[in-house]
C-alpha cells in the first residue's frame, strides 16, 4: 500500500535571546507607599525577555496557606485563581493566577513580593517545538545506518524501559506505534488533536513496522504539554512541570525534551531533581542558528543537550551553538510517522533528540544501574568525533554512535 508523506510540519521555534538585566518596571496594579524588598524567589523576566503568557504569574505559595488567604491575596492584587498543583517531584506547590487589573507580569511580581504566605513567582513561560519544514524528499532511512543501530539491536532494544515524552498530542493509533504508548497524560488543556511533531519524535524512539525507531520495544510516557499556539504548538513552564512531575511518577528512566525557550527557575528545579532521582534528561539544542545564544532546557546542566547532522555528518544549519552541546544525531530529511497512519521528514534537532533518547533506553536496558552521569559520559566518549578534534561548540563529543554506547554499556562482574 502506497503511503504519503505529509509535508505540513510544526513551525520552527526560532526563539530570541534573553538579556541578564532585570526588566524596567511598569504601574503595578496595587497601589504601594515604597517599593517592596528583593525577596529570593521572585524573578521578574530580564529586560528584553518576552516568551511568557503576558498576562499570567506562576507562585510559589506553601500548601498549609488556606483557601480564605489566597483569596484576600487575589482580591487584593486583581487576580483570578486559574490552578493550583502539588508536585511530589519538586516538593512544592505551585499555582497558575490571571491578572485581572492591568499591568504587567514584571510588576506583578514585585508586587507580591510584599505577601507573605507568597514563596515565590516567576512569568509562565512559553516554549515551543523545534522543528523544520522537510528539504528533499529523499524517505531512505540513512539515520539507523548512521547510528548503527542494526548492530545496537542485536545487545538491546530498549525492552522494560520507560521513556516519557513530553511534547505535543501523541497519535497512539498509528501502526508504527502499536502497543508502543504505555499511559499518556494531558497537562495541556485545551482539546488539541495528534499533533506532527509529537507522532514524530515518539515514532523516532518507538516505531516498529515500517519506520525503525532507535528502540523499538520501549514503553512511551507520552504527555500532551503542549498545545496549539500562534503558528506552533506551545507550552508552559507549568504544563510541561506537570508533565515532569506525572512522569517521575511513573517510573520514567528518559525525557525527551525536543523543545526550546528561555532559562526558567521553577523548571531547573524540576530537571534537577529528577536528575537525581536518577532520570536522564534530553533536549533539543534548538533550531534558531549559529548567533542565538543557548536555549533551555538544553542548556540547563542536568540535561544532554544534542544537536543535529544531515547524510553527509555535516551540521544541520539552523543547529544553535555553544559549549554546552554534548552530542549529535541524523536530524536532516529523516523519515518518521505522522498522524492519520501518514508518514514524514522531519528536520532539525527535535528528532536528533529524539534519537538520542532512544539510545538512552538501549544502554538502560543493558544496564539498569547506569546513573545520569554515567549515561552522559557513555555517548559521549563512544560518538565518532566530527569538526575540531575533541570536544567542540559545533558537534560536541561528536555523532553518537549506538553500537559502541551499548556495547560500552555493559554491566562489571
Amino acid at each position: 500500500m502506497t503511503r504519503t508523506i505529509p509535508l505540513l510540519l510544526a513551525a520552527a521555534g526560532l526563539l530570541g535571546a534573553a538579556a541578564a538585566a532585570a526588566q524596567a518596571p511598569s504601574p503595578a496594579p496595587v497601589a504601594a507607599s515604597k517599593a517592596q524588598p528583593a525577596r529570593r524567589g521572585f524573578d521578574v523576566p530580564p529586560a528584553g525577555e518576552t516568551r511568557y503568557v503576558a498576562n499570567e504569574v506562576v507562585l510559589d505559595i506553601p500548601a498549609s496557606v488556606p483557601t480564605q488567604s489566597l483569596d484576600a491575596i487575589a482580591a487584593r492584587h486583581t487576580m483570578t485563581r486559574v490552578e493550583t498543583n502539588s508536585f511530589a517531584l519538586m516538593g512544592r506547590t505551585l499555582h497558575r493566577w490571571r491578572l485581572d487589573g492591568g499591568g504587567s507580569v514584571a510588576s506583578m511580581i514585585r508586587a507580591l513580593r510584599g505577601e507573605a504566605e507568597i514563596a515565590g513567582a516567576q512569568p509562565n513561560y512559553v516554549y515551543r517545538l523545534q522543528q523544520e519544514p522537510p528539504t528533499a524528499a529523499n524517505p531512505e532511512q540513512y539515520a539507523s545506518d548512521k547510528l548503527k543501530l542494526a548492530e545496537a539491536h542485536r545487545l538491546a532494544t530498549g525492552s522494560r524501559i520507560l521513556v516519557a515524552v513530553i511534547d505535543s498530542g501523541v497519535d497512539s493509533s498509528h501502526p508504527d506505534l502499536a502497543g508502543a504508548v504505555a499511559a499518556n497524560f494531558d497537562a495541556a488543556t485545551d482539546a488539541a488533536s495528534p499533533h506532527p511533531h509529537g507522532t514524530a519524535m515518539a515514532g523516532a524512539i518507538a516505531a516498529h513496522r515500517t519506520v525503525l525507531g532507535v528502540a523499538p520495544r520501549v514503553g512511551l510516557l507520552t504527555v500532551r504539554a503542549f498545545g496549539e499556539g500562534t503558528g506552533s504548538a506551545e507550552g508552559t513552564t507549568f504544563n510541561i512541570i506537570k508533565g515532569l512531575d506525572w512522569a517521575a511518577a511513573q517510573g520514567a528512566r528518559i525525557v525527551n525534551m525536543s523543545f526550546a525557550g528561555p532559562p526558567d527557575p521553577r523548571l531547573h528545579d524540576a530537571l534537577a531533581r529528577a536528575a537525581r532521582k536518577g532520570m536522564v534528561l534530553v533536549a533539543t539544542a534548538g533550531n534558531a542558528g549559529a548567533k542565538s545564544p543557548p536555549l533551555y532546557p538544553a542548556a540547563d546542566p542536568s540535561v544532554i543537550a544534542v544537536t543535529a547532522t544531515d547524510p553527509d555528518d555535516a551540521l544541520f544549519t539552523g543547529a544553535i551553538r555553544g559549549d554546552h552541546i554534548a552530542v549529535a544525531a541524523p536530524g536532516v530529511d529523516v523519515l518518521v510517522p505522522a498522524p492519520d497512519a501518514a508518514y514524514q521528514l522531519t528536520t532539525g534537532t527535535s528528532v536528533a533528540a529524539a534519537e538520542v533518547s532512544g539510545v538512552v533506553a538501549l544502554l538502560m536496558e543493558r544496564n539498569p544501574a547506569l546513573r545520569p552521569a554515567d549515561v552522559r559520559a557513555i555517548l559521549m566518549r563512544t560518538a565518532k568525533d566530527l569538526g575540531p578534534k575533541g570536544h567542540d561548540r559545533n558537534f560536541g563529543a561528536g555523532l553518537v554512535d549506538a553500537f559502541r554506547a551499548v556495547s560500552a554499556a555493559r554491566p562489571r562482574n
